[in-house]
């Protein structure tokens, strides 16, 4: 059984619901980290002011105008905190040893030290984050982080897919996900949750790894879809459980995970590989044509508390 579905034109929840949540996270988040009060960390600094300690710190000298470019900073703004920088003595000036018609700003010692305390207490600040948390939330909340990262520095999902074998979980993961989705998606109802877990059960006690395998897709961390390979027959493989989470549909997770299947079953001597799937997910057999399966049978039948009609795709390897 197979689905692979682009996702809807819309998730649930509108614009304006969106929007507010966005918002409440803005609040919450500078509430959390203290951007609000006066001083960052306790320092006599705000956050842009802060920036610009770490932007000095990290370069051998720099003009205000490639200071603006990096952080993209109003010049006035920018301006009156360089000017205030120079008053507290945390900045010098020097020739430009690439230009010489221009002056480069670098920390001055004082300045460093100014840096050196508040990296000190950024450092502290995140271990009292970390600690606060248990391993399971630390590592939730390190791959919410890693999320907002990538998609608000514009990355590729696509980086960030891993197809690997299945780990303690995954195969408890492979039912629920498949029973939530396909109740979800199709209406489909208990029977099927309960064909899957047969199929995982048989797999998890007695499958050959010379001949049986799966694979899980993880995207961000956490598993996003996955397929099994088992013998039908002696020179027959047989593709099971193909599944792509619907939020990580349209990455091409589908077609990797069958390239892994199909990879797998020639090198472990098999001839052909089958499938069994239903004629309502159109989706995955375009998929399935893509890679050279082709349709050998189709058989109405009433199955998951609905009509429906059964298809075998075959290949040969």
């Amino acid at each position: 059984m197979t689905t692979i579905t682009e996702p809807g034109a819309d998730r649930p929840g509108g614009a304006a619901e969106r929007v507010a949540a966005l918002r409440r996270f803005d609040r919450f988040y500078t509430d959390a980290v203290g951007v609000l009060r006066g001083g960052l960390l306790d320092t006599p600094y705000n956050l842009t002011e802060a920036r610009v300690l770490y932007e000095l710190a990290q370069r051998d000298g720099g003009s205000a105008a490639e200071l603006r470019r990096e952080l993209d900073v109003d010049a006035s703004y920018l301006s009156r905190i360089l000017r205030r920088f120079a008053a507290d003595g945390l900045t010098e000036t020097a020739p430009s040893a690439r230009d010489g018609r221009r002056r480069d700003i670098r920390l001055s010692a004082r300045g460093r030290a100014a840096f050196a305390e508040l990296d000190r207490r950024s450092e502290q600040r995140a271990h009292g984050f970390l600690d606060a948390l248990g391993e399971a939330d630390q590592l939730r909340l390190l791959g919410a982080m890693r999320t907002v990262q990538d998609v608000l520095g514009g990355r590729r999902r696509t980086d960030l897919v891993v197809i690997r074998a299945p780990r303690p979980g995954d195969l408890g993961w492979v039912i629920r996900a498949n029973a939530e989705i396909y109740a979800e998606e199709f209406g489909w109802d208990a029977s099927y949750e309960a064909l899957v877990a047969r199929i995982v059960s048989d797999y998890a006690a007695g499958a050959d790894p010379r001949r049986e395998a799966a694979w899980i897709a993880e995207l961000d961390g956490e598993p996003a879809g996955c397929v099994f390979c088992v013998r039908h027959a002696e020179d027959t493989a047989q593709l099971r459980l193909l599944l792509v989470d619907p939020a990580a549909r349209g990455l091409g997770i589908g077609a990797r995970l069958v390239d892994e299947c199909l990879r797998f079953a020639r090198q472990a001597g098999y001839r052909r590989m089958r499938l069994w799937t239903n004629s309502v997910l159109t989706d995955a057999r375009r998929l399935y044509e893509r890679a050279g399966f082709t349709l050998t049978a189709s058989e109405p039948h009433r199955s998951f508390g609905h009509d429906l009609v059964g298809q075998i795709w075959e290949i040969t390897l």
